[in-house]
């Protein structure tokens, strides 16, 4: 079923929330976040606000508390069924009262009820959560705000019991403000902090530049998420934390003991990773959705996401290596292969997809990506050939917890990497289909490209695989490890692995503890140290605690979903742990009571959703209209069907019709799957010559194809340094070739080139 559920929003009807105010604190590679939202009913009755709303799905919401004039109360966890139903009961009888709870399909939508209201009264909403900060393919450290929530398709036969309703405007439109400050602390120097959002200048704390502050400049536009990106020095050095106890908890007891959190950034030996595996059966799985014909964003002119993902595609099917199988998969409400199975990597087959992939257009309806990976999951995989999945979407996928558990049932001979397209994608599906899979997860927003993202993915997946993965804890005596997270299941050269663990007991004397990681890369042994202190760090708060019971907290509830809910006392144990660390889960939900002194607030409740920003509403309305009219579909009522008409008229924002061509592109699309260029007019007018003027310098013993190689390196590496990482697989490629041809006077094929084209291109540089 199509859930239209954040196309309608109210007319003509005061939204009772103001404004939002963030402060984050930023310690390393973790944040805290505390989100205070102001309400205030200016209204003649009293009111419930339903607010629904997006939070990054590694976030574990750990605090909520209410202010009503000079009285504050702080939330209670409890089961969550028990507190819907106390909040029923408070509702019924004219008490006011507050329900945040976390939506049964996805860990990154939450529902906040601001319940009976009184008119004139107002009331301010506070939630802190805690989340870790995704490492770059820049190194950068990424913490997101989401602000965007996007309506979630919901398959017919998903079994969902009903998601909460979502009211959505056009971003930009939102009738409420948001500001946000951080504070930003490193063990190493602070060097920048970027965003996609206008920032104010940052200011450092000390002359260390270990602390900073920076805010979003006045006037920010509510009209995308807000990503910070933090640079620090030496970000690839390994760091332990350990954090006290809570001084209330029961020693035993996972608050009640430290937790340390390690930061692991495995090294491997430079000999292993020179070499890139040729081997793999790579499927690359494409979202062909209504909302992938939007713009990648929300400039005047921009390149919709169907073609921001063919122009990949292209780059991806000239990247591959020689001896490899590929295939590509559309999705939508339907899905459509371009081989009945994965085929041999040639100039054939390479040729034979390229075309497909210029006629891909964003037509199958909404996005249901179940199927899809059921029916690869239930191919046979190719000997020797191991099989990665690439999994491109802009993420409306309301079924999250299901399709997690699939991808994590099938972990064992499938990697996925996935790349989120556009605001608003879910980070519970991206992060969490590349972590349950073994892979690795890219968002792609703002004016992105892509391409680099993409290719970082690729070069990860052609690393040779680690195997073989074990922890060693060595702590003095008196002291046990307890593991708070999964068995370490994958490990990319650069990329940071964080394990949390809960640690027992008293150190008669030793306070040194360690850790080590033992691996096979290319079958050579591989290890790992890192040394730790078993003194706790000063001023953590609980955060490291949190972290580690969201971390087990997840798992448990993984768990549980693939035993069908029938695994006994595993529901227990997340509840019994999420009340006892004050953690957001599935099963539990948090409830604040205000108690109301003299007569309950009287008149009937009125209900006023909330709208969040959404910034494919209109497209998505018509490409719901038109997929159900062309199919005969009938599950779309005909008031919400008619509430949808409504919005249709308005524009989406521009995309670019005719885009200027891209000359890096042009020349990707001429390379053959072997690595060579041919010298034709079209790589002439790449290069900005006339086809006389390339062929006339060629060496007279060198032959056309190999100067036409040459050229295309030469201009490459002269012309297209800052994009290197887009093309480098290519010109691998290219140089094998060369060099597999054994031919003579190529020094004088660069030399000339360099005379040809303008630069001063080194052989050595090349690699020939």
């Amino acid at each position: 079923m199509v859930n239209c559920y954040g196309l309608v929003t109210v007319k003509n009807k005061p939204v009772p929330l103001k404004s939002i105010a963030v402060e984050v604190s930023v310690q390393g590679h973790v944040a805290t976040v505390s989100s205070t939202l102001q309400y205030e009913n200016q209204e003649e009755n009293p009111l419930e606000a339903i607010f629904v709303f997006p939070l990054p799905g590694e976030a574990a919401v750990c605090r909520f508390r209410t202010k009503i004039g000079q009285t504050e109360v702080v939330a209670e966890v409890q089961e969550k069924q028990k507190a819907r139903e106390q909040y029923d009961d408070l509702l019924s009888s004219g008490q006011q009262a507050f329900l945040l709870e976390e939506s049964d399909e996805s860990p990154d939508v939450f529902k906040l009820s601001v319940g009976s209201l009184p008119p004139g009264e107002k009331a301010s909403v506070s939630l802190d959560y805690v989340t870790e900060l995704a490492v770059q393919a820049d190194d950068g450290l990424r913490l997101c705000l989401p602000a965007v929530l996007n309506p979630r398709y919901q398959p017919q036969d998903s079994g969902s019991g009903g998601s909460a309703l979502v009211s959505s405007v056009p971003t930009g439109s939102v009738p409420y403000s948001l500001s946000l400050s951080a504070r930003v602390s490193s063990l190493h120097p602070i060097c920048r902090v970027e965003s996609n959002c206008p920032l104010d200048p940052l200011n450092y704390l000390n002359t260390e530049k270990t602390q900073a502050t920076v805010s979003l400049a006045a006037g920010h536009q509510f009209d995308r998420d807000v990503e910070l990106l933090l640079y620090y020095q030496d970000t690839h050095q390994p760091t332990a934390i350990v954090e006290a106890a809570q001084a209330s908890a029961k020693p035993g007891s996972l608050m009640g003991d430290p937790v340390v959190m390690l930061s692991l950034y495995p090294e491997f030996p430079n000999d292993v990773m020179s070499s890139m595996t040729s081997l793999g059966e790579f499927l690359f799985v494409v979202d062909r959705s209504g909302s992938m014909s939007c713009p990648m964003h929300n400039g005047s002119v921009a390149q919709d996401r169907i073609g921001s993902a063919r122009d990949t595609l292209l780059l991806l099917l000239k990247s591959l290596p020689m001896g490899c199988y590929f295939n590509i998969i559309g999705f939508g409400s339907r899905y459509e292969s371009f081989f009945p199975k994965s085929v041999e990597y040639s100039q054939k087959t390479m040729d034979e997809a390229l075309q497909k992939v210029k006629a891909m257009r964003a037509d199958l309806g909404g996005t249901e990506i179940l199927q899809p990976l059921k029916h690869i999951y239930s191919q046979p995989c190719l000997p020797d050939q191991p099989r990665q999945l690439f999994l491109f979407t802009d993420g409306e996928v309301g079924n999250t917890k299901e399709v997690l558990g699939l991808v994590k049932a099938n972990a064992g001979s499938h990697r996925c990497f996935s790349f989120g397209i556009g605001e608003g994608a879910s980070s519970a599906l991206i992060s969490g289909v590349a972590k349950q899979g073994g892979g690795h997860s890219q968002f792609i927003t703002g004016q992105d490209r892509m391409q680099p993202k993409v290719m970082q993915s690729l070069r990860f997946a052609l690393q040779p695989a680690v195997v073989n993965i074990s922890v060693k804890w060595n702590v003095p005596k008196g002291v046990s490890v307890t593991s708070l997270s999964p068995p370490i299941r994958v490990l990319f050269q650069g990329q940071r692995a964080l394990l949390y663990a809960q640690l027992t007991g008293k150190s008669s004397g030793d306070t040194e503890g360690s850790v080590t990681v033992k691996y096979s890369l290319a079958e050579q042994p591989v290890e790992n140290q890192l040394s730790f202190s078993l003194k706790p760090a000063e001023d953590t708060g609980l955060t490291v605690h949190r972290l580690g019971a969201r971390t087990l907290i997840r798992s448990l509830e993984m768990e549980e979903r693939q035993g069908g809910g029938k695994k006994k006392g595993v529901q227990e144990k997340v509840v019994e742990l999420s009340v006892q660390s004050g953690v957001s889960s599935v099963f539990t939900a948090f409830i604040a009571v205000h108690k109301v002194d003299g007569e309950a607030v009287q008149g009937p409740m009125l209900r006023r959703q909330v709208p969040t920003p959404s910034v494919k509403q209109r497209r998505r309305c018509k490409e719901m209209i038109l997929y159900c009219q062309r199919s005969g579909q009938q599950t779309l009522r005909f008031d919400t069907l008619n509430s949808i008409r409504e919005v249709v008229d308005l524009d989406c924002p521009a995309t670019a019709s005719n885009p200027v061509k891209d000359p890096l592109l042009q020349l990707i699309s001429l390379q053959k799957a072997s690595g060579s260029w041919v010298l034709e007019a079209a790589l002439a007018e790449v290069l900005g010559k006339t086809e006389e003027e390339v062929a006339k310098p060629k060496p007279a013993p060198v032959d056309q194809e190999v100067w036409a190689t040459v050229l295309a390196l030469v201009w490459l590496y002269g012309f297209k340094m800052e994009a290197q990482e887009e093309w480098q697989f290519l010109a691998m490629k290219a140089v094998s070739w060369i060099q597999a041809q054994k031919a003579a006077s190529v020094s004088e094929c660069v030399q000339a080139g360099n005379i040809l084209l303008g630069c001063q291109v080194q052989k050595d540089t090349l690699g020939l």
